[in-house]
């Protein structure tokens, strides 16, 4: 996680006219946005313009993981952008979902509960809003909040707390609706990439594997999905090649291939990089279920008689799948040398 620190005061508030007179603002039309990204940002830019603070942010949550999707940013006092990671339970914002806190704190030092978040402790924290980004069926995807290095006019914000809470719930409805499609998008990029296999085990071979890893790693980071990369090298296909001839080696190779498919889930990706190489992605998959996937992989192979060496990276929130493959196939290589070093018994 990246560490920040403010750098130089900037203390830009609200214009006078909002302050002493604030009246009722008119919410930005977002239906002519396809993009719940490019929407996020309009509606962080509105609320600048509108409402002032340093820092406006449209984040995700993942397991202990808040993930900064979008920022509108104004002033020195913060360097925070797209990508950076936080602690969830550090942050004000776990403390409002939870109902702790209070959506909006025109002087957070006078909120005992978010003068003792962690993140009071990182960030110049003088005013803070904040309302909750959930699904349709009410389980958090994260939240729009905004932080500001000095308290703001309690009158101003107040008054506007219906916008806010409207913004989200435009925001969470156009996330909802492209979510949705998410899946059938797959399957376009899918069907594109249909002719993209490898024609003795009728896997993606890499250049299939390289273009829907790409088309994953923007969804990644658009949604702040999780995702993890399972490398894998069959141990001795070489030797099957040699002793029992290529025949026998294809039967393995086609063999893999049926039973990788079968221990993973439709919109999962597997793939035949070349050689006796493999992979598999994984995708809106959490550490947990990421890892139940390799067990099963494994346990898999290892019924259907396939000897065979595995590595396990995750995709953390402020990398890529690129190096998450990277660190898999780094995994898998280690898990072959112990492989030698130390034989199977009998």
């Amino acid at each position: 996680m990246r560490e920040h620190s403010p750098d130089s005061p900037a203390d830009e508030a609200p214009s006078e006219a909002l302050v002493g007179n604030p009246s009722p603002l008119e919410s930005p039309d977002i239906s002519s946005y396809q993009n719940f990204g490019d929407a996020a940002k309009a509606v962080l830019k509105f609320l600048q313009d509108s409402l002032g603070f340093d820092l406006w942010m449209v984040t995700r949550t993942v397991e202990d993981n808040w993930i900064i999707l979008e920022t509108e940013t104004r002033g020195s006092e913060y360097t925070i952008q797209a990508g950076d990671v936080f602690r969830w339970s550090a942050s004000f914002c776990a403390r409002m979902v939870a109902g702790q806190g209070p959506c909006i704190a025109p002087d957070s030092e006078a909120v005992p509960v978010y003068q003792e978040a962690p993140i009071a402790q990182q960030l110049t924290i003088g005013a803070y809003v904040g309302v909750p980004l959930r699904y349709k069926d009410g389980k958090l995807f994260g939240t729009l909040c905004a932080i500001h290095p000095e308290p703001m006019s309690a009158q101003l914000l107040l008054y506007q707390e219906p916008l806010l809470k409207l913004l989200a719930r435009l925001l969470c409805s156009l996330l909802d609706m492209e979510l949705n499609n998410v899946h059938q998008i797959r399957r376009a990029e899918r069907a594109e990439v249909e002719a993209m296999t490898d024609g003795l085990t009728t896997l993606y071979n890499r250049r299939g594997w390289n273009q829907l890893l790409n088309a994953e790693e923007e969804r990644c980071r658009q949604y702040g999905y999780s995702a993890c990369i399972v490398a894998l090298d069959l141990d001795n296909l070489k030797q099957i090649n040699d002793t029992h001839g290529h025949a026998a080696g294809d039967t393995l190779l086609q063999k893999t291939a049926h039973v990788l498919k079968q221990a993973t889930r439709d919109k999962d990706v597997v793939a035949r990089l070349g050689g006796d190489e493999f992979a598999v992605l994984g995708v809106e998959i959490d550490p947990t279920a990421a890892h139940a996937l390799s067990l099963r992989l494994q346990a898999a192979l290892e019924a259907a008689q396939i000897s065979a060496s595995l590595g396990l990276a995750l995709r953390p929130p402020n990398s890529s799948l690129h190096q998450a493959w990277e660190a898999a196939d780094q995994a898998m290589y280690t898990h072959k040398q112990h492989r030698k070093q130390n034989p199977p018994c009998g």
